[in-house]
């Protein structure tokens, strides 16, 4: 009985002791599990930038004319093809002229009785309404013969380059335009512009378009027209802009992009491999120190200066340490370790 009761104690006391053993290595490993990264840090500030937007765009013929008669039937003759040069008033293409030619006598014809008839209602031999009517089928043929022979002898309404061409001399016109004429000497482009910087965009203003195509070399333009709305979807609005092309260098269909100054600014400036994407989106962030842990800071992009990038977000101001160097391991609070803070 004796032994029983010690046996007894003795496996109490192992019990007790266990426990408390437990409670403490327990405590000690959730104090070795928060991690501490080290970090260095910029203290940020802002700097001033010349504002520029970048807009990319394609580039069309200022004016283009789809050569499109309005009247059906055979074409007689093209007097161009795909390439060639036409000034304004230039002969394009010479459709039937049949209609045009039945017209042009019934006109002589009501030209001569007009005359007659105005000379006898001016001696009073003919009523007001005789007059009225010879002069208003007289007026009715001259308006159609001008309507037939601007449809019949087709001219170019500008000076152009023929840039397609879609029937052959005498096929019968349909559907689709004769031929298509397209100012290159002067040209145009839509660009679409953030609507952040709608209050600054004015008719009027100058900017640059460059192409890959001709490297360090840049052509002048004009903003000439500024849409009113702010497209829902995009949040962008259009502005179109006028290219002088005399050298004809620029073609329309080129892609290029368009840089426009607005002025300067200041701005919070980073290096770009110290953002963050969001893998499987296009969110952007960064990190800053707050109170020695990481804080994560959705950021939006701005103007891009080579190696570095400005970032837009209420967190991101003059003073706070933004983390730059070891961003690549941190989660949102985790424990940091500062050893280095550089200046801007």
């Amino acid at each position: 009985m004796k032994y029983k009761s010690i046996l007894f104690l003795s496996v109490l006391m192992l019990a007790a002791c266990g426990g408390k053993e437990t409670t403490s290595t327990g405590s000690e490993q959730e104090q070795a599990q928060e991690r501490v990264e080290k970090v260095s840090t910029t203290k940020l500030k802002a700097r001033e930038i010349e504002r520029v937007i970048s807009v990319s765009t394609n580039l069309q013929g200022y004016l283009t004319q789809n050569v499109a008669p309005s009247i059906t039937g055979r074409i007689e003759h093209i007097y161009c093809e795909v390439g060639d040069r036409k000034k304004e008033g230039d002969m394009l293409v010479r459709m039937d002229q049949t209609q045009f030619n039945t017209s042009k006598l019934t006109y002589g014809n009501l030209e001569i009785e007009y005359s007659r008839m105005r000379a006898l209602r001016e001696s009073g031999s003919v009523s007001q309404q005789q007059y009225d009517q010879v002069k208003l089928q007289y007026d009715q043929t001259a308006e159609n013969l001008d309507f037939l022979q601007k449809n019949t002898y087709v001219k170019a309404p500008f000076s152009g380059v023929i840039s397609a061409k879609n029937y052959e001399d005498g096929e019968l016109y349909g559907g689709q335009p004769i031929l298509v004429l397209t100012q290159i000497n002067k040209l145009k482009a839509l660009v679409s512009i953030p609507e952040t910087y709608f209050p600054q965009i004015k008719a009027g203003m100058a900017l640059t378009v460059s192409s890959e195509i001709y490297p360090n070399k840049t052509f002048p333009a004009t903003i000439e027209v500024v849409y009113p709305t702010i497209n829902a979807q995009t949040h962008t609005f259009e502005a179109k802009i006028v290219i002088p092309n005399s050298a004809e260098l620029l073609r329309p269909g080129m892609y290029v992009t368009t840089t426009l100054a607005i002025g300067r600014d200041h701005a919070i400036v980073v290096p770009y491999q110290a953002v963050e994407k969001l893998v499987g989106a296009n969110d952007r962030y960064v990190f800053i120190n707050e109170n020695g842990r990481a804080k994560r800071v959705a950021v939006t992009l701005g103007q891009r200066f080579d190696q570095d990038i400005e970032i837009i977000a209420p967190e991101i101001k003059e003073g706070v340490e933004m983390v730059t160097t070891g961003q690549h391991k941190l989660v949102d609070g985790v424990a940091i370790e500062v050893v280095k803070t550089t200046q801007q």
